[in-house]
């Protein structure tokens, strides 16, 4: 067992809800959260790393109330990189990446060799390795996406929360991205945005509607033209890819 989310909702002031979610993650699986946007995707992954908190519904991870846990502890266990990563200081892009490090250390350690190590080799897999002294500000979105990324490899936990990690970046990168996070060998909850990147890396998928879940399966099972119209009201069509063996889905224009 590794996570289990069991009746989990949370209403904001708007109205906009998630009711009664109820996700399983077992270990070394690579989870996908679909769905159109305002679905309640990142709203889902805020209540697990507790931005927000839930008014219903409990969170187990490892056998452990992730809700109650200490944010140090949670934060050795689990790492979290979001779309939102605005830093209102100044810091080099090796001190971002070094942040990550800091579940490790008591409150006033000094930097190890092996810390330093861990920021250089995070920086390096994510291809930043030549602007770790570059002013995170000054970077570009997807720079400080793959900056953050880094520092949840530096982090060295073994459950990762994505939410829509790769938005700010071109396909090349996507992949990398995705395909690095795979070769880790680490359990992934990940709010997707790009149905054939689900398709691809996900080993099954949990699709949100108004807040609610309203199917879950492997991506064979998800990804029927029937299931992507009653979503995402869109045409489409759905072929098994001859090398991926992964459904690849092509969205059709009004007329077609």
């Amino acid at each position: 067992m590794r996570l289990e989310i069991d009746g989990l909702s949370f209403s904001y002031c708007n109205g906009n809800t998630v009711e009664d979610i109820t996700i399983n993650v077992k270990k070394g699986e690579f989870i996908g959260i679909i769905g159109p946007n305002g679905s309640g995707k990142s709203t889902v992954l805020k209540n697990l790393y507790r931005a927000l908190s839930p008014h219903t519904g409990t969170a187990v991870l490892d056998g452990e109330n992730l809700l109650k846990m200490s944010y140090k502890k949670s934060a050795q266990k689990m790492a979290v990189v979001g779309q939102e990563n605005e830093i209102p200081f100044d810091f080099t892009a090796s001190e971002i990446v070094a942040m990550g490090r800091t579940p490790h250390k008591k409150l006033f350690d000094a930097d190890t060799a092996e810390d330093v190590y861990m920021t250089h080799h995070a920086l390096e897999h994510v291809g930043m390795e030549n602007m770790a002294d570059r002013d995170f500000q000054e970077l570009s979105g997807g720079e400080k996406q793959r900056v953050i990324i880094a520092r949840a490899v530096a982090q060295e936990s073994d459950f990762w929360l994505l939410d829509e990690p790769t938005n700010h970046l071109d396909i090349g990168y996507q992949m990398q991205i995705f395909d690095f996070i795979k070769r880790l060998d680490v359990t992934v909850l990940a709010a997707i945005h790009d149905l054939n990147m689900a398709s691809l890396y996900c080993d099954r998928i949990y699709v949100l509607k108004d807040g609610k879940i309203v199917l879950s399966g492997t991506p064979t099972e998800i990804f029927t033209p029937e299931n992507i119209y009653d979503v995402y009201g869109v045409n489409c069509t759905v072929e098994i890819h001859p090398i991926t063996k992964k459904p690849t889905i092509t969205f059709l224009p009004e007329g077609f």
